[in-house]
């Protein structure tokens, strides 16, 4: 088994937690993806149609600027993709980061935090962003399980 990355996207710094006590229990790398304009609460209003989030989440084309160039993704086989889950799938900005790299021939396991909702139609709307990675559904980490349960979990799905 190869290097393993856990890259993810937090935005209040729920899936920040989740990702690096995933990244802990599995003994991997972890890297934020970051904004090149970072989100402020306003920008996070889901309640305000003419919020950031909201504009970029009722366009699913909008891909916002990520920073690049800080991580070499041809170092590691395996990426624990994290995310919230934002209007029932991944944040555009997710989009952005898998068309910013090539993920050919990487294993991309997908996991979320959510306030209520699960992965849905997650994967499918991500596969074409990195159509040359093997996508896999992985599950909500909401900070309920323990550093033994997400080494079970990781190592099932990292097969």
């Amino acid at each position: 088994m190869g290097k393993t990355l856990v890259a993810y996207f937090s935005a209040s710094g729920t899936t920040a937690k989740a990702a690096k006590e995933l990244a802990d229990a599995i003994s991997a790398d972890v890297y934020e993806i970051k904004p090149v304009a970072p989100y402020t609460k306003a920008d996070l209003n889901w309640m305000d149609k003419k919020s950031r989030s909201s504009v970029e989440m009722n366009d699913r084309a909008s891909r916002p600027q990520v920073v690049t160039g800080d991580v070499d993704i041809t170092a590691y086989d395996t990426v624990f993709l994290g995310f919230p889950i934002w209007w029932y799938t991944a944040p555009t900005i997710i989009n952005s980061f898998l068309e910013s790299r090539d993920f050919s021939g990487k294993r991309i396991i997908v996991f979320a935090t959510s306030g209520g909702s699960g992965l849905g139609k997650t994967v499918r709307d991500l596969q074409a962003s990195a159509p040359a990675a093997q996508f896999v559904e992985g599950k909500i980490l909401n900070g309920r399980n323990s550093a033994a349960d997400l080494k079970v979990w990781a190592e099932s799905v990292r097969r």
